[in-house]
């Protein structure tokens, strides 16, 4: 997560999950899954995946295969990978114009990954739902207690396992009548830099994009959300997305720290400043690990992560398949200059 200062519808509802259930109810997600997904994305042998670096690469190539295994269609500029230019120097990591423009300092490659589920109904196919977590954090750093390894398990391995494990299972479950575009960012960490570089290089039309759920550290229960299982969505008020999933019975609620403005703190805001409705799912408790070694593997509560991916899931499949989110009165951010 980015550092701080960066009647009828009812019926509505009921007759998509009702279709749905002809179709099949989508499979639940194993929490064997989720560790052995978790395991690897926050080991140290990734070093922290820090955008640009051996770890950040070595952590994208891990992504990639597990998008091949899944089935999902590459929609990459190579494959699965959507190449980003970075430059690497002492004030940071920061995005190029292009991957021939002469930025000072070292010239690196980052990835973005990018797959896509495509929709079975023949008129609803050409609409997209993008869901995405950032795969990045913070590196190799200043030492704490010996360790120097930021492996970031929490902030977001955990949300890039849910990706993954949504993607696997609504893949081998009945197919979602609109397309679903799988995607995990680098560089969120240094200021949304894959996010933004994928919107300015969409895969597909941007215009085909309907609503966009990201998840976002929630590898951890969060009391004020509930406890164990339970999940908090950002902006709640902001669209109709979060009453739609309510109505469906999933446990969400509203972000119940709105003052840390959580909205605009990950990649949704960058969706959402084009107009397209944009949230993020997180369980956030405001740990004292964030952004620390410490955020590793054995703080993961897998019971609580498995309940929220399956929650999350459930919230894809009803985007992919029910009625769609659309903006309160007020609640569209003011539009980005770019």
């Amino acid at each position: 997560m980015l550092r701080s200062g960066s009647t009828a519808f009812a019926l509505l509802a009921i007759a998509a999950m009702s279709s749905r259930a002809q179709s099949g109810t989508p499979p639940t997600i194993g929490v064997a899954e989720v560790r052995r997904l978790e395991s690897a994305l926050a080991d140290d042998s990734m070093e922290g995946r820090l955008t640009g670096s051996p770890g950040g690469t070595r952590a994208a190539r891990y992504i990639a295969n597990e998008m091949k295994a899944i089935g999902l269609v590459p929609v990459g500029d190579s494959g699965y990978y959507q190449r980003v230019p970075v430059t690497v120097a002492d004030a940071g990591i920061t995005l190029r114009a292009s991957f021939g423009d002469g930025a000072a300092g070292t010239h690196e490659t980052a990835y973005n990954l990018v797959g896509l589920l495509k929709g079975s109904d023949p008129k609803l196919a050409s609409q997209v739902i993008v869901v995405d977590a950032h795969y990045d954090h913070l590196g190799i750093g200043t030492p704490v207690a010996g360790d120097s390894i930021y492996n970031g398990a929490d902030d977001d391995a955990s949300g890039t396992v849910s990706v993954l494990a949504v993607a696997k299972a609504l893949a081998h479950g009945a197919r979602p009548k609109r397309s679903i575009l799988f995607v995990l960012t680098t560089g969120e960490e240094e200021g949304l830099l894959g996010t933004n570089w994928l919107l300015a290089h969409f895969p597909l039309s941007l215009d085909s994009v309907v609503a966009n759920l990201e998840t976002e550290m929630i590898g951890r229960p969060d009391s004020l959300a509930g406890g164990v299982g339970k999940v908090w969505l950002t902006g709640f008020d902001r669209s109709t997305m979060g009453a739609m999933l309510q109505r469906a019975h999933i446990a969400i609620v509203a972000d119940p720290r709105p003052s840390q403005h959580f909205f605009e703190r990950s990649d949704n805001i960058a969706f959402a400043e084009r107009g397209i409705p944009a949230h993020t799912l997180s369980t956030f408790n405001l740990h004292a690990d964030y952004h620390q070694p410490s955020d590793e593997l054995s703080q993961i509560d897998f019971a609580h992560m498995t309940a929220v991916i399956n929650s999350a899931m459930r919230a894809v499949d009803l985007l992919a398949n029910g009625p769609l989110p659309v903006w309160n009165p007020g609640g569209r951010p003011v539009p980005a200059t770019h």
